[in-house]
């Protein structure tokens, strides 16, 4: 029954067609989906448990009257998220405090791993 409302739903239009051979990602968590095959539909999540927190985002929304794109947060969420851009600003002020100071490639090397690990940690909304 559930799996019959998922279906019923709309796809979501993609303004940006998925480049062929272009790594897909879960729709709800994010991680890389596994290479699939050339046969039936693409998968749109990683397991059963994406799909199902999918299906109750997205019945939750239609009762709230949200709009499809809404993204809610709760306050604990915003500070952490606040918390990781600071860290993300700051990893680029070193880079630019080491770059006036004269700094070397080690150093600069390090300062910019710093900054992709940051980055890489904001990517992780969920």
């Amino acid at each position: 029954m559930r799996e019959a409302a998922e279906l019923a739903q709309p796809a979501p239009v993609e303004t940006v067609p998925a480049r062929r051979g272009a790594p897909r990602h879960c729709g709800w968590c994010g991680r890389r989906l596994p290479e699939g095959g050339n046969v039936g539909r693409r998968r749109r999540y990683c397991g059963q448990s994406c799909r199902q927190r999918a299906y109750e985002r997205r019945t939750a929304l239609q009762r709230s009257g949200l709009p499809e794109d809404a993204v809610v947060l709760s306050d604990a969420e915003i500070a952490a998220l606040q918390d990781r851009l600071f860290q993300l600003r700051c990893a680029a002020e070193d880079i630019v405090t080491a770059v006036d100071d004269g700094a070397d490639a080690g150093e600069l090397r390090g300062l910019a791993h710093e900054i992709a690990r940051a980055a890489r940690d904001l990517e992780q909304l969920r």
